[in-house]
């Protein structure tokens, strides 16, 4: 496991925080989208509050670091490693009360092509402590929006972790998947578990629509965020998220692995 200092390290080499590759512009749009309620950016949370644009940008600056001052409106974004460090930290423990507990955990992503490593890595690893790692509504379809309107995509698990194909353009079995905010996959999955008498996870372990879905639904649920993610860090704000790790959701896959390595190492799931 690398050192915290390491890890610090790390995070500031590879851009998973400090100064980050996502833009300050992408940043304040999605804050006034959110404040808009829009559900693009809303991605399954539903607020209980009055979350105007300036209100966010402050959550924002106290949970991942970014500048808040309303007068910064170009260049890139900032994410303060320590928070990032001690998110991990609590996303470590939780981790590991489910394995103690043997809890059954539901994990999730809209970002197969950087996080499906991260994922199953702790699938594996939660799965070796004796968690059921649920597979519910596999090969199941759904319609999602994208940027070219409504189309139809497949549930599917690698490795233990939830993510969605298109039904056309890609073959069975191909990795990655589709990249999505979309919250229907996990309510239609978390629907089939109910369905079928469950079990029902726990712990939802995810990002975006994964996270924030189940949130809302009032199942624990933890994840990364990145800083044009306001939705996560609303939930958690709001009780309905329990942790959420500030980082660049967007870099390289093999630079989540020391994550992976560290927070499975505190949980004490090391292989």
């Amino acid at each position: 496991m690398p050192s915290t200092a390491a890890l610090r390290a790390h995070l500031l080499r590879t851009g998973l925080a400090g100064t980050v590759r996502t833009s300050r512009e992408d940043s304040l749009r999605s804050y006034r989208l959110f404040a808009a309620r829009d559900p693009r950016v809303l991605i399954g949370i539903d607020p209980e509050g009055d979350w105007r644009q300036q209100d966010l940008l402050e959550l924002m600056a106290h949970r991942c670091g970014v500048s808040a001052d309303p007068a910064y409106t170009f260049g890139h974004d900032v994410i303060d490693p320590e928070l990032t460090l001690a998110a991990l930290d609590a996303f470590a423990d939780r981790l590991g009360a489910a394995a103690r507990r043997g809890e059954p955990v539901l994990l999730g992503t809209g970002h197969p092509h950087r996080l499906l490593g991260f994922y199953a890595a702790l699938a594996n690893a939660l799965s070796a402590a004796g968690c059921a790692v649920l597979t519910p509504a596999q090969g199941r379809c759904i319609d999602i929006t994208t940027r070219f309107g409504l189309r139809p995509h497949r549930l599917e698990y690698v490795r233990g972790v939830a993510l969605v194909r298109p039904c056309e353009g890609e073959r069975p079995g191909c990795e990655p998947g589709a990249h999505t905010h979309s919250p229907l996959p996990v309510r239609l999955a978390l629907a089939a578990a109910a369905d079928a008498g469950g079990p029902l996870p726990k712990l939802v372990i995810g990002d975006h629509g994964w996270v924030c879905g189940a949130g809302q639904l009032g199942f624990e649920a933890m994840g990364p965020a990145d800083t044009n993610d306001p939705a996560p860090f609303v939930g958690q704000a709001e009780g309905r998220v329990s942790v959420v790790v500030p980082l660049d959701d967007s870099v390289r896959s093999a630079y989540y692995r020391p994550l992976a390595r560290y927070v499975l190492k505190r949980a004490c799931l090391s292989q």
